[in-house]
């Protein structure tokens, strides 16, 4: 069992899951890191004190409950959870399967409820807990290629948004930051070779906005917190 508070990230990859494990990992937290193949995570673990990587498919229930398991187990119980589960297939409704849009939901709404009930147990027991949520602003408004991904998304909000009413009274905190741009990825980078650094959003930047988050005083919780670059047009 860790001897520090744990955290657990959902969703590692090159960008914010790798940066939101540093972050905490430096703040002094035991990080569990979740994802469903584990080549990056078990890297970014072994630079971690007191980290393990773990794996997990979030469209998977079953996966959900044996990962959060072996966490408690390895680890012990979650005091924040993050979740940066975001993945979803972009497209018209002419373009998109049933399967396809079923799955943004399974991942980003289903995904998000099964993890909450994995780690919110423990922390009513102790009368504290964060959950903070990676979000989108397509949760706000939605666009012909985003007919999966941004209904996914608002299902996810309105989800925090139950959340964070019902167990906020009970020590709980719950948040959602909606991430208005392009992040800063390898990827991304590739894709757009015209612009500019300040068009991007830094990982390590967002992750900040998590560290914040997650010290608030609960007689000043925010549930939603927008990060963009500013030239982004909002």
């Amino acid at each position: 069992m860790a001897e520090r508070p744990v955290c657990a990230v959902l969703g590692i990859g090159p960008g914010n899951g790798q940066a939101f494990a540093r972050r905490f990992g430096d703040d002094g937290y035991a990080v569990a890191l979740l994802s469903r193949s584990t080549d990056l995570s078990e890297k970014i673990a072994s630079e971690l004190p007191e980290a393990k990587a773990f794996a997990c498919d979030v469209s998977d229930p079953a996966s959900i409950a044996e990962a959060f398991g072996a966490v408690r187990e390895q680890l012990g119980d979650v005091d924040v959870l993050l979740f940066n589960v975001g993945s979803g297939v972009f497209g018209t409704i002419d373009e998109i399967s049933a399967e396809q849009f079923e799955l943004a939901w399974q991942i980003n709404c289903r995904g998000l409820y099964l993890t909450a009930k994995e780690v919110i147990g423990p922390m009513r027991d102790k009368g504290e807990g964060k959950i903070l949520i990676t979000g989108a602003t397509a949760s706000l408004r939605g666009k012909p290629f985003t007919t999966a991904f941004a209904s996914a998304k608002a299902a996810q909000r309105s989800l925090a948004q139950s959340l964070a009413r019902q167990l906020g009274p009970e020590g709980i905190h719950v948040a959602l930051v909606i991430v208005d741009g392009m992040v800063d990825l390898p990827r991304t980078r590739e894709q757009m070779p015209d612009k500019d650094d300040e068009e991007f959003l830094q990982p390590d930047h967002i992750a900040d906005a998590m560290a914040y988050l997650a010290r608030q005083p609960r007689s000043a919780w925010s549930f939603e917190l927008d990060v963009r670059p500013f030239v982004e047009q909002w």
